[in-house]
């Protein structure tokens, strides 16, 4: 299941739940192969990460650095003023070192989520591709140790 980026095509990938760790141990195979490609043009879609940890952020600058390496560029979408991802790169000081979409949709951001008391084991899912006309979008959802969907 890898992208097919149409010619001259940008590929979506749409982060969702914790991008922890544990999340990012299985998604970054998935970012490397997106990653891999001469001239990728990548929009990562933040808005519905809940969570971003250090691995998360490391995961989110290695594709950068990879994407720029190979003539590539990488962007994102989603970061709002209290997300959880815009609050990480604000305290990194690696706001400018993103180029960051804004965000046409006026949208329920839905906030961030509140600390979590309890830990709550994390993994990814499998990705699911869907290809539209000129844009590859990839869904990569983070689960709970259940198998709930984290949102």
């Amino acid at each position: 299941m890898g992208p097919s980026s149409a010619e001259g095509g940008t590929t979506v990938l749409e982060l969702r739940g914790e991008l922890d760790i544990l999340a990012v141990s299985v998604l970054s195979d998935r970012l490397d192969e997106i990653t891999g490609t001469q001239g990728t043009d990548l929009v990562v879609d933040v808005r519905a990460v809940t969570f971003i940890d250090c691995a998360g952020l490391s995961l989110l600058s290695r594709a950068r650095y990879r994407t720029r390496q190979r003539g590539g560029r990488l962007r994102l979408t989603g970061v709002f003023g209290g997300g959880s991802v815009a609050r990480l790169l604000r305290m990194t000081g690696l706001t400018e070192s993103f180029e960051i979409l804004s965000d046409d949709t006026g949208g329920d951001d839905g906030g961030t989520a509140a600390g979590s008391s309890g830990s709550t084991a994390s993994t990814a899912t499998a990705t699911t591709t869907v290809t539209t006309t000129a844009t590859t979008t990839t869904t990569a959802t983070v689960t709970d140790a259940a198998g709930t969907a984290v949102a």
